[in-house]
């Protein structure tokens, strides 16, 4: 992980009511605050080698699985397909999310948690296409994790039988170490951005079920091998599926939706285990 780019802030807020915010820290652990965040927070930071380091890396990682199988399991209990956004900055996934719920509303519920590390705008966009949405501001911080999702999810309350949709905040390293109880990863990748991102970022294209070349519609007028761009996203993971859409224009918007209506099927149709009330 990454100490220089803030994923130990606990400088979390997410959305409440009458301006209440949560810190979400490390550990998973939190508590709110009914003010303005106007205090500051003094951490000391010990270093003792990398041992120490990898070794506390690795505690972090083990409890946010722990937390995400927990999110997971509540997804189930509800019929729900959860999917984790992934992409840069800029990919277009906000746009895509709000065309997506423009196609599905009326038809499935839908739900939205919304990761930046500042503003509410995106969440907003979201609202105004119809879809509930809850804003993770995740400060210093380069991604979501699961302690963050299981709060918004409960901010949200349960949606039966309907979809999830986490967007991540922009980011092609950190997110793709975050398990969030999704059931699958969806990278979003841009024509603008080159074909040699999987190549470059690994990690993310491998731990992707759904790849969504996004902005199709720019390919005349762009320099972009698309061929070569998913040979390489193959050559990564032989397994990622690939879908070539266009969110401004609505190209290749069936086959999205096909794919997510066959998901929530699946999610719909699977056992459901009750949680055991604490």
């Amino acid at each position: 992980m990454c100490e220089s780019c803030g994923c130990g802030s606990d400088e979390v807020r997410i959305e409440g009511g009458a301006g209440e915010h949560l810190h979400v820290h490390a550990d998973g652990t939190m508590h709110s605050h009914a003010h303005p965040h106007e205090h500051g927070h003094e951490h000391p930071h010990e270093h003792h080698g990398d041992a120490r380091r990898v070794a506390v890396e690795r505690d972090l990682l083990a409890k946010n699985d722990q937390l995400a199988a927990a999110n997971r399991a509540a997804f189930a209990a509800h019929g729900i397909f959860a999917l984790n956004f992934v992409s840069s900055p800029g990919s277009g996934k906000t746009t895509l999310l709000v065309r997506t719920i423009e196609a599905l509303r009326g038809r499935v519920p839908i739900a939205v948690i919304e990761g930046d590390q500042q503003t509410s705008l995106d969440a907003e966009r979201i609202r105004a296409a119809g879809a509930r949405a809850v804003q993770v501001n995740t400060g210093s911080g380069c991604h979501l994790d699961a302690a963050m999702v299981g709060e918004a999810a409960r901010r949200l309350a349960p949606i039966e039988d309907g979809l999830l949709l986490i967007e991540n905040v922009g980011n092609l390293v950190c997110p793709a170490a975050f398990d969030l109880g999704e059931a699958y990863k969806v990278l979003v990748l841009s024509l603008t951005e080159g074909e040699d991102k999987p190549l470059k970022y690994p990690d993310m294209f491998r731990r992707a079920r759904l790849l969504l070349m996004n902005k199709i519609d720019l390919a005349p007028h762009l320099d972009f091998d698309l061929e070569r761009c998913e040979q390489n996203a193959r050559r990564v993971n032989p397994a990622l599926e690939l879908l070539r859409v266009s969110a401004r224009s609505g190209q290749g918007f069936d086959a999205w939706l096909a794919w997510l209506e066959a998901g929530l099927a699946r999610a719909r149709s699977a056992p459901r285990i009750a949680l055991e009330r604490a």
